[in-house]
C-alpha cells in the first residue's frame, strides 16, 4: 500500500500534517443555508476537509416496521426504524454538488461516504477526491470493489470488523488495482466509552495493514484524537455541528466550532513536538548545558596543596571538568594559587 496519498492536492500519510476531517453527517437538520455555515464553520475551525454522507433512505435500507429493522441495540436511536431515521438524516443529493463548490471555494476538499453503487456513480460525476466507506459498509466486499475499481483513495473506518475483515476489505482494493487505502481505528458506539478505544492498536494496524492509519472518533472532547495522532495517525475524522442543542440524529457526539479549534491546536502542537528521532542537542539544550554539574574548587588553594574531596566539589555550573575526572584529580597537587570558585581545569593540576 502507499505510505503516502494525495487528496484534493493534499499529501497525507507519514511525514505529513494530520489530515483532519469534519464530517457533516446529519447535522445539517434538512436545512440547506445551515449546511452552507457548517462548511464555513470547518474552515474556520481548521479542518482540511468537510466530509458529506450519499444515500436515500432507500438506497441503505427497506422501508419495513417488523422486527428486524427496528433500532434496539441500545443506540441513542432506539425506538424508532433504520429507513425512519435515514428519511431524518439524509443529505438531499441536490444539495451535494453545490456543497462541494462552496467547500472548495472556502478552501476545504470535499467527499463523502457513498452507501450503494448508485452513489459512487453520482459522487463520480461530481468528481470527488476519494471515498470513505463508512464502518457498517466495510464487509460488503463487492461494493468496495466498486468503489475501488474508481482508483481514487479509500478511506475505511473498521469500527464493526474483526481482523480478518479487514484484510478481505484491503485485499479488494488491492484486487482493483487500488494501493490509495487508509484504515480508520473506529469504535462504532455513539457516543464511544473511552475504555472501548483502544488506541495501542493504530501502530499495529499500520504495521499488519502495511498503510496509512488514522482515527474516526466518536468520543467527547479531543483526548483520544490528540493521543491518536501521538500514536502515528495520519487522519483524525470528527462529527462537527454548529450547536449540539440544536439537535438532530448525530448532534449528541459531534463537536461544536470552538471544541474543534481546540482540538486542531492540540494536533497540530503534538504534531511539533513529536518531531523526529533524534540525540542531537538544540542551540537552547547546549546553552542550557552550562547549568548541568561539574568540578570547581570550593575553598582557596595554595601552589602545591592537594586537591581533596573539602576542596573540589561536584556543582553546578558546568565550566569545570566533567565530575567523571573527580578520581583522577584528588590527591594531586596545585600547579598555582587556586581561588575558591574557580572551575577545575587540567592546567590547575601538576
Amino acid at each position: 500500500m502507499n505510505k503516502v496519498i494525495d487528496i484534493g492536492g493534499k499529501k497525507i500519510g507519514e511525514g505529513q500534517r494530520t489530515f483532519i476531517i469534519a464530517e457533516m453527517s446529519a447535522n445539517h437538520n434538512q436545512d440547506f443555508d445551515r449546511a452552507v455555515e457548517i462548511i464555513k464553520a470547518a474552515k474556520r475551525s481548521g479542518a482540511d476537509a468537510i466530509k458529506l454522507q450519499t444515500y436515500t433512505p432507500d438506497t441503505i435500507t427497506f422501508d419495513s416496521d417488523n422486527e428486524y429493522f427496528q433500532i434496539k441495540q441500545g443506540t441513542i436511536w432506539d425506538g424508532t426504524t433504520l429507513h425512519k431515521l435515514y428519511e431524518e438524516a439524509y443529505t438531499p443529493w441536490q444539495w451535494q454538488p453545490k456543497l462541494k463548490e462552496i467547500a472548495e471555494e472556502e478552501g476545504l476538499i470535499c467527499f463523502s461516504s457513498p452507501f450503494d453503487n448508485t452513489s459512487v456513480d453520482f459522487l463520480e460525476k461530481m468528481e470527488v477526491p476519494a471515498y470513505k466507506v463508512a464502518s457498517f459498509e466495510l464487509t460488503d466486499i463487492p461494493f468496495i470493489e466498486y468503489i475501488a475499481s474508481k482508483g481514487k483513495p479509500v478511506i475505511m473506518s473498521t469500527g464493526i470488523a474483526e481482523m480478518g475483515e479487514i484484510y478481505e476489505a484491503v485485499a479488494a482494493c488491492r484486487r482493483q488495482g487500488n494501493e490509495n487505502v487508509i484504515l480508520l481505528k473506529c469504535s462504532s458506539s455513539y457516543p464511544s466509552p473511552l475504555e472501548d478505544i483502544n488506541l495501542k492498536t493504530i501502530p499495529n494496524m499500520r504495521e499488519a495493514f502495511n498503510c496509512s492509519v488514522g482515527l474516526s472518533d466518536h468520543t467527547m472532547g479531543y483526548s483520544v484524537a490528540t493521543a491518536a495522532v501521538a500514536l502515528g495517525a495520519t487522519v483524525i475524522e470528527k462529527h462537527f455541528t454548529l450547536k449540539r442543542s440544536d439537535g438532530g440524529p448525530d448532534s449528541a457526539f459531534s463537536m461544536e466550532p470552538e471544541e474543534f479549534s481546540a482540538m486542531v491546536k492540540s494536533i497540530r502542537e503534538v504534531e511539533k513536538a513529536l518531531g523526529k528521532v533524534t540525540y542531537e542537542l538544540t542551540e537552547k539544550q547546549k546553552n542550557s548545558r552550562q547549568h548541568s554539574r561539574s568540578l570547581f574548587v570550593v575553598k582557596d588553594i595554595k601552589k602545591g596543596e592537594t586537591f581533596t574531596k573539602e576542596n573540589v566539589k561536584s556543582i553546578r555550573p558546568a565550566f569545570g571538568l566533567k565530575t567523571k575526572y573527580i578520581e583522577e584529580v584528588i590527591g594531586k597537587k596545585a600547579r598555582v594559587d587556586v581561588k575558591k570558585g574557580t572551575p577545575l581545569d587540567w592546567n590547575l593540576l601538576e
